[in-house]
C-alpha cells in the first residue's frame, strides 16, 4: 500500500506502481446518515449496499436482478455448523455476476466502449452477459480446456470468445498487450477497481444474514482471489459504521492441489507468490498460476488467523459427490473443494465442530461435467420392478 490518492469519477486500471486499487467511502458521512436499520428494511438485493457501492447513478446500473444468496444447511455432509452460501443463484449462475457487474456498471458509467478479460469460464460468462445489455463490446480469452459450457455461454450472450492454447495468465497477455496498444480496455481481475466492490457484497450480506455477528470461518475458492481481499474491506468498512463488532472470521482460502501458489506462499511466510507451474485441477475457476492480488489475499488470512489450505482432486470430486447423494446440493467443483477443505480443518483442529462455518459455492453445478448415468429399460420386455 503506498497511500497514493486517485481521483474518483475517472477510468483507472493498476497504480503507478503497479498494485490494485481500492475505493474508499466517506464513511463518517454514511454513518452519520444511513443507520443500519434503513439498510434492513431495504429489499434483499444487491443493491441494498448502494452507499458502499461506486455506482452514483441508479441509470448507470446494467441489473439482471442480483439477489441475495441463500445460507443452505448440509447437515449430512457437512455437519450441523456448515453453512453453504449458494451463489450459483445469481444471474449467469455465479459469484462472478457480483463483480462484472459492478465493473460493467462503473464501465458504462465512465464511457467504456470494449472490453477484453482472461477467463477460467464463469468470469467471462458474466461480463458478457452485463457488457452486451448495456452494449459494450466484448472480447474474451479462455484456455482451451474451459468447460464447454462456459465457451458456448460465452458466445451465446454476445461476446467474441477465444480459446487459447496456455493458461489463464497467458491469455491475460495477450489481453494485457491490447491494452497498452489501446485496442481495449483490461477487465483482468483487480486490474481495474470496481469488481472487488461487487464481491464484497458477499461479506456484507454474510454480515446482516448472521444478525450483525459475523461468522467463526469462512472457506473461499481462491484463485485470483478478489472475493476474500472483498470480503476483508467490506468487515472493516462496517465496523466503521458501527454495523459490527471487531469480531472476524477466520478465513481460508482454499486452492487444488495442482495449483495451489498462495498456499506455498502462506506456508513460505512470504507477501507474494510465485507463478505455479504445470498448473492442473478439476475445478478450473481456482486454476489461477499467479493473481496479482497475491499479496491481499495472504494478508487478510494471516490477520484473520486462518490458513491457505490445498485439496487433491480426488477429494475434490469425493465432496461434490457427497454433498449431492446426501444433501441435494449439487455444488460446483470449487465448492467441493471448500467443503473438503472443512473436513480437514476439523480433523486438524484448525475450526471446532461448534463453530459457525460458511463454506462459498461459487456456481451452480449444474455448468459442469457429471459422471454417466447410463442405465436402461426397454418397455416392451417384461421388467421386474423388483429389481429396480
Amino acid at each position: 500500500m503506498t497511500g497514493e490518492r486517485y481521483e474518483a469519477d475517472m477510468l483507472h486500471g493498476l497504480s503507478r506502481v503497479g498494485r490494485p486499487l481500492l475505493v474508499r467511502y466517506d464513511l463518517d458521512t454514511i454513518r452519520a446518515m444511513i443507520p443500519r436499520g434503513m439498510i434492513a428494511a431495504r429489499p434483499t438485493d444487491m443493491w441494498r449496499w448502494r452507499e458502499l457501492l461506486p455506482v452514483r447513478h441508479t441509470a448507470d446500473v446494467v441489473s439482471l436482478g442480483e439477489i441475495e444468496t441463500p445460507l443452505l444447511a448440509i447437515p449430512s455432509s457437512g455437519g450441523p455448523n456448515a453453512l453453504v452460501k449458494d451463489e450459483g443463484r445469481l444471474p449467469t449462475g455465479s459469484f462472478k455476476a457480483r463483480g462484472l457487474v459492478m465493473a460493467v456498471s462503473m464501465a458504462k458509467a465512465l464511457g467504456v466502449t470494449k472490453i477484453a478479460m482472461p477467463t477460467n469460464g464463469n468470469a467471462g460468462a458474466a461480463l458478457a452477459a452485463y457488457a452486451s445489455r448495456c452494449g459494450i463490446e466484448t472480447i474474451v480469452f479462455c484456455p482451451d480446456d474451459t468447460p464447454e459450457i462456459n465457451v458456448r455461454e460465452i458466445a451465446a450472450q454476445g461476446a467474441r470468445v477465444y480459446r487459447v492454447n496456455g493458461l489463464i495468465d497467458d491469455c491475460g497477455a495477450i489481453v494485457g498487450k491490447g491494452a497498452a496498444e489501446g485496442r481495449w480496455f483490461d477487465f483482468s481481475t483487480l486490474k481495474e477497481p470496481y469488481r472487488i466492490e461487487g464481491k464484497k457484497t458477499m461479506g456484507l450480506e454474510l454480515a446482516a444474514q448472521f444478525g450483525w455477528r459475523l461468522p467463526d470461518a469462512i472457506f473461499y475458492p481462491t484463485g485470483g482471489g478478489t472475493g476474500l481481499i472483498g470480503m476483508w474491506k467490506a468487515f472493516d468498512e462496517i465496523e466503521a459504521l458501527g454495523w459490527i463488532g471487531p469480531e472476524r472470521p477466520k478465513m481460508f482460502a482454499v486452492q487444488a492441489s495442482g495449483c495451489a501458489p498462495i498456499v506455498k506462499a502462506f506456508e513460505d511466510g512470504v507477501e507474494h507468490a510465485e507463478r505455479w507451474e504445470n498448473a492442473h485441477t478439476v475445478a478450473a475457476g481456482i486454476r489461477v498460476p499467479r493473481a496479482v492480488g497475491d499479496f491481499l489475499i495472504l494478508r487478510a488470512v494471516r490477520e484473520s488467523g486462518g490458513r491457505a489450505l490445498a485439496i487433491d482432486d480426488d477429494a475434490i470430486i469425493a465432496a461434490v459427490d457427497g454433498c449431492a447423494r446426501e444433501d441435494g446440493l449439487l455444488l460446483c467443483p470449487e465448492g467441493g473443494a471448500t467443503l473438503a477443505a472443512y473436513h480437514r480443518a476439523l480433523r486438524e483442529g484448525m475450526v471446532d465442530p461448534s463453530d459457525r462455518v460458511v463454506l462459498f459455492n461459487c456456481a451452480t453445478g449444474l455448468k459442469y461435467p457429471m459422471p454417466e448415468a447410463n442405465a436402461t429399460l426397454d418397455r416392451h420386455q417384461e421388467i421386474d420392478l423388483g429389481l429396480l
